[in-house]
């Protein structure tokens, strides 16, 4: 152990700058002391913290009684020169209001917008990493192969777990939780009170693999009895009034899979903010075994799996060795396990054809390109302006350096009034953070907080990187000329300045257009999202989940909705109708032909939801009580007839199972079933009688009456249990929700970058009238008029705009393509998107410097030649 940590190092960079800065008299005896604690450190903390405390005292040593002198033999008094080229930044910002103004406006307003994207990516960024052992946490995914497409699960059996755990040796230890379809939740009671609970089914070690920290209650035994359960601080608190009282009390649990009594056994605090799965009381999986059959079983999906790997664990070697378990549980070659980083799936949670293509992390990328883009146009015109005022301080830099002043002492000045200029732009980028902030978190549904402390560093980064970007122009540039030159004129037409001015200006209008282009595309693709026919009505109906144990006869509760005078329709399903992903395989259409696996989707639907959604009939009829129709009764629509081929669909019989066959008995005309992320595929209709999902169409004008006694009626027949109905307009935009707030943020951002631009453009305006302003006099002298003065000045401005919308427009509809892409039906991308984005801001960009040309246009030639 001793021979490891002699072979141990103190950082090399602290090292030398120990060695560069320190006076050789300390230098011997401070290294050898530090030598000695770092050694010391070494045996009580890890390599990396001692390295870090290393690090801090070589800081510490920095101080001015320590350090050697750096500038020869003759002393400068650099606290002097430090005040004056302060006060010389000082009075500059005071002589160029404008120019200073807009450099600290579109800096401020860059950084602000770029920090409040890092805040939402970090956030996004942060969910799910909340466990301790988060680099060794993996997630059991199943590929199912159909013969048109291989479709993913994140379910598996609930065997898995065990059998992974026991059959490979890299897996240290195996979760199974219940899959979201079979979730512990109704309502618990204690003290003739009664509060509705989020569970979660889930293995007895689950505490001791996943990281919920507990208040109360041992780790290894929390939930090991089947009749004990684990609640949240917050539940407890509700239920109890204090955490520390929770344990050891009996509560009752009502579901719709079980109700039995359940001793309180241990407290958990509240998931975190970041967490996806989100819970407050927590069962043994074999309660759901008992209720469900299935639930154990190699073919059924009960279950999520979650695997620990041991340290050093391979985990593609993993993925290889466990892609065909399944075969050899159950015979079934159609389905390949494989394993993902358990924090990974939230935001590559996305897969086509068994193959992961993305997931939210799309949106990650476009706003953390978009928050780089503003930054780089903020900081463009930064070093635009501050290069355009840096010719004007030729004559300063002649007179310094012919009294005496040095090449290094005028690169530290014109560094420092960048930076400075910077720090001050950081200053109200922090303050317009901090007041923004609960907006931005209203348009992004999230709960933000910023903490100096976490961006500190990134954020003298940025500040110093932008600095020493814009001033090293003036810096190194200007600081090299001879004085006498300067003195003379001779360098009056500074080289391929404008031309790079000009490249900057191109380069900030190309990125403002692609914004705006962008802008126009998904405001035109969320339009046509919401106002899309679908082949159904979602005006004026309500939809609601009825909670409780499933022995629940829907009948009484469905004939007094219909009683209801505002009521015109009611109808219930098993399912969300917008959910999309109800499905089912098995069915066989051709004599002789076996099941091809096809997976139609395939909602389960009650009496009366054909005619409650107004989905049109084309053939047949739809479930009626009157014709005692039952579960050997199916519909489909029109594109399930076209893909079975059948000419005359109603009567005819599918096999689902030998000796079990379905009668089609309707034709529906094809609907969208689900978001327009997903096309219409063939949908097979199954009838369920008993389901807990309610649609109900309301008489116009009469619905907050008519809700009120729905939600008497759902109390009397429902006890226990909130009412809490939505209205299916609102719900089908929900299923928007990422694109909306990706279509708000994007207006924002694409305003604050034309804003930046057109600030940028307004300085450099003002600085080409006034160093025109002699030849603007000379040529109204010889009887130019205002409109050619205009024109004059506005030339240049024009091209500099017309070039950045041709550069703009390929990248434009390139990117915009892509995000259309994300959708089964979309806009065509038309000329006068493209078309609109360039006049507007070739517009914008008129109206900038209209006013600075105007202004120039007619000043009178005298006051331009005074001076001459």
């Amino acid at each position: 152990m001793n021979n490891t940590q002699n072979d141990i190092q103190p950082p090399r960079w602290s090292l030398r700058l120990l060695r560069f800065f320190l006076k050789k008299d300390f230098l011997e005896e401070i290294e050898g002391d530090m030598e000695e604690v770092f050694a010391e450190n070494l045996v009580q903390y890890s390599v990396k913290k001692s390295r870090r405390l290393y690090n801090r005292e070589v800081l510490k040593l920095l101080r001015p009684a320590l350090v050697r002198g750096l500038g020869g033999n003759h002393q400068l008094n650099y606290l002097g020169m430090l005040q004056h080229n302060l006060l010389i930044t000082l009075r500059g910002f005071k002589r160029h209001k404008a120019t200073f103004l807009i450099n600290l406006i579109g800096l401020s307003t860059g950084l602000a917008a770029a920090l409040l994207i890092f805040l939402w990516v970090n956030d996004e960024r942060s969910v799910d990493t909340f466990n301790d052992k988060n680099d060794r946490l993996y997630w059991v995914f199943t590929n199912f192969t159909l013969p048109e497409s291989v479709l993913t699960w994140d379910y598996t059996s609930g065997k898995l777990a065990q059998a992974i755990k026991e059959e490979f040796p890299e897996v240290e230890d195996a979760v199974r939780v219940g899959n979201h379809f079979f979730r512990p939740q109704g309502t618990i009671s204690h003290s003739e009170k009664n509060f509705e609970v989020n569970g979660l089914f889930a293995s007895s070690n689950f505490f001791q693999v996943m990281t919920y920290p507990l208040i109360s209650g041992k780790t290894e035994r929390i939930i090991q009895d089947k009749n004990a359960v684990a609640i949240s601080e917050s539940l407890a608190i509700t239920v109890f009034g204090a955490a520390e009282k929770a344990v050891g009390n009996t509560i009752e649990w009502e579901s719709s899979l079980f109700k039995q009594s359940f001793v309180v056994s241990g407290v958990f605090k509240d998931p975190p903010k970041n967490a996806t799965e989100q819970f407050n009381i927590v069962v043994n999986y074999q309660v759901l075994i008992d209720a469900e059959e299935w639930a154990e079983d190699w073919k059924g999906g009960y279950a999520r799996t979650y695997l620990l790997l041991k340290d050093g664990a391979d985990a593609e070697q993993l993925n290889k060795k466990i892609a065909r378990l399944m075969y050899g549980k159950t015979g079934n070659n159609k389905q390949n396990l494989f394993i993902q980083p358990y924090a990974k799936n939230y935001l590559y949670g996305a897969y086509e054809n068994g193959i992961q293509v993305g997931g939210r992390i799309e949106n990650v990328r476009l706003f953390t390109v978009i928050a780089i883009f503003i930054l780089l146009i903020a900081c463009i015109n930064f070093m635009n302006l501050s290069t355009a005022q840096a010719s004007k301080k030729m004559k300063e830099v002649g007179v310094k350096k012919a009294i005496g002043a040095n090449r290094g002492d005028l690169v530290f000045q014109f560094l420092g009034e960048s930076i400075l200029l910077s720090l001050l732009a950081l200053l109200v980028a922090i303050g317009l953070v901090v007041l923004l902030l609960p907006q931005f978190n209203e348009i992004t549904s999230k709960q933000l907080e910023f903490n100096l402390n976490d961006f500190i560093l990134p954020l003298l980064a940025i500040v110093l990187g932008t600095g020493i970007l814009a001033g090293s122009y003036p810096a190194f540039y200007l600081s090299g000329f001879k004085p006498v030159a300067v003195l003379k004129g001779k360098v009056a037409n500074l080289r391929g300045e404008e031309w790079i001015r000009k490249g900057l200006v191109v380069v900030q209008f190309t990125l403002s257009i692609i914004f705006i282009i962008g802008v126009i595309t998904i405001n035109r693709q969320m339009e046509y999202t919401y106002s899309k026919p679908l082949g159904y009505d979602r005006e004026n109906i309500i939809t609601f989940t009825r909670k409780g144990p499933e022995s629940f006869d829907p009948t009484p509760f469905l004939t007094a909705l219909r009683a209801l005078p505002g009521v015109t329709s009611v109808g219930n399903m098993s399912g969300d109708f917008l959910w999309g992903n109800d499905n089912s395989s098995g069915y066989s259409w051709e004599e002789g032909d076996a099941d091809d696996n096809h997976l139609f989707k395939s909602p389960r639907i009650g009496y009366n939801i054909v005619e409650t959604l107004e989905l049109k009939l084309v053939a047949g009829r739809s479930f009626s009580k009157e014709m005692n129709d039952d579960e050997s009764k199916i519909m489909l629509n029109e594109t399930a007839v076209k893909f079975m081929g059948l000419k005359d669909p109603i009567g005819f019989q599918l096999e689902a199972s030998p000796n079990d066959f379905k009668e089609v008995i309707g034709v529906v005309s094809d609907f969208q079933y689900g978001s327009l992320h997903q096309e219409i595929e063939p949908m097979l209709f199954r009838f369920r009688s008993s389901g807990d999902d309610f649609i109900v169409r309301l008489q116009p004008g009469t619905e907050v009456n008519t809700l009120e006694k729905i939600k008497t009626i759902y109390a009397k027949l429902n006890p226990k249990y909130d009412f809490e109905p939505s209205f299916l307009e609102d719900d089908y935009r929900a299923l928007y929700s990422t694109e909306d707030k990706v279509a708000q943020l994007s207006n924002y951002l694409a305003g604050i970058a034309i804003l930046i631009s057109c600030l940028g453009l307004f300085g450099l305006a003002t600085f080409t009238a006034e160093r025109r302003s002699k030849e603007i006099g000379i040529r109204k002298i010889l009887g130019a008029s205002q409109v050619v003065v205009v024109k004059l000045l506005t030339a240049t401005f024009t091209k500099t705009v017309l070039i950045s919308i041709i550069l703009a427009i390929p990248i434009g509809y390139y990117f915009s393509n892509q995000w259309l892409h994300n959708f089964a039906y979309s806009i065509e991308l038309k000329w006068w998107f493209f078309a609109l984005a360039g006049v507007s801001t070739l517009f914008i960009a008129w109206l900038t410097v209209g006013f600075q040309t105007l202004k120039s246009a007619r000043i009178n030639p005298v006051d331009c030649l005074r001076n001459e």
